[in-house]
């Protein structure tokens, strides 16, 4: 077997390596995501009956909507909490899913740039301006993805930073919702 076969074979088995190692990750991000929402499922399901249960022992409407207005903040909380989860779930996995391609590309790109270097030994004598062209396109490219890379990053610090202030500022308005309105009552 010659070097140029056993290159793209082994080219070949690491990108089906990563493809797989992608999937697997797929897949125990989805069996997190239903285990999450059973639990999550099964602690509404006795919240809500807990709940219910109160609901129905109230004997004065007033009382019956202070005990609604004070199950308000724990569903929001609970709820938070819910896509909280979820989000990280989804972005470890996301995370786990990119590092086998970023390498592979990485090596990718190093055995394309060697060969290319191979090749430019080679090429007949006034090719040097096309040569160069080439090395500038293949740097700008590297150049451009690391860019891409970088603003992709920093974009997603920022929707998380963005989402958890305005996830904290939604509980606070639904703990004071509670409270404002019993202030308005008793007035």
């Amino acid at each position: 077997m010659n070097t140029s076969t056993e290159k793209f074979a082994n080219t070949h088995k690491a990108a089906l390596d990563t493809t797989f190692a992608a999937i697997m990750t797929a897949w125990d991000s989805s069996e997190r995501l239903a285990a999450l929402n059973l639990n999550t499922a099964r602690a509404l399901l006795e919240d809500g009956s807990a709940n219910v249960k109160a609901l129905m022992s109230a004997t004065r409407p007033e009382e019956f909507l202070a005990l609604q207005s004070d199950m308000a903040q724990p569903y929001a909380e609970k709820t938070l909490a819910y896509f909280r989860n979820c989000y990280e779930i989804v972005a470890q996995s996301a995370e786990q899913a990119s590092k086998p391609i970023k390498l592979q590309i990485a090596e990718m790109n190093k055995a394309f740039g060697a060969e290319f270097e191979k090749a430019a030994k080679s090429a007949p004598v006034g090719s040097e301006a096309a040569v160069a062209a080439v090395r500038s396109g293949i740097a700008a490219a590297n150049s451009t993805y690391d860019q891409v890379s970088k603003a992709t990053r920093q974009l997603v610090e920022i929707a998380e930073a963005n989402i958890a202030a305005g996830s904290e500022a939604a509980v606070r308005a639904v703990s004071q919702a509670p409270a404002a309105s019993r202030r308005r009552k008793s007035a």
